[in-house]
């Protein structure tokens, strides 16, 4: 299974990523559809949308950390206001805390292999604070 990973740009915390993704401007309906998804805006189309759909997700990076995973529903390009050819990212509502792992600043996305992918977090962790997740996994816990 292939995925991406993007950096999030302006958010402190899962909760304000969550908030975020419900304001109008980040909530539209991909082609024949009628229900909103939250959607992340970018420049280039992947090459391999057909197998980021099957199963992918859109991995998150917060804070130099990746916390969260979100699965993309669809993949479409669109025009921006300039008139320039952009690319919009579906992503289903729901969103997945990962396993904290530290993360270096990158430009854009990039391809992440499940095998590369941190795993969910299992039960023990997933209600802990976001702090105190970040501190576990700067001490490779």
């Amino acid at each position: 299974m292939l995925n991406l990973i993007k950096l999030v740009v302006g958010v402190a915390s899962l909760e304000d990523l969550a908030a975020r993704q419900t304001l109008p401007q980040n909530m539209h309906a991909p082609a024949g559809s009628t229900v909103a998804l939250p959607v992340v805006h970018t420049r280039a189309f992947p090459r391999q949308a057909e197998a980021l759909l099957e199963g992918g997700s859109l991995y998150r990076v917060i804070g130099g950390m990746i916390l969260c995973r979100q699965v993309l529903e669809a993949i479409e390009t669109h025009t921006r206001a300039d008139g320039s050819t952009g690319t919009l990212l579906f992503l289903s509502p729901t969103i997945i805390r990962v396993q904290a792992r530290p993360m270096r600043p990158f430009q854009g996305w990039r391809y992440l292999t499940q095998a590369d992918a941190p795993p969910d977090s299992d039960s023990t962790t997933a209600d802990l604070p976001e702090t105190l997740l970040r501190g576990l996994s700067e001490f490779g816990l």
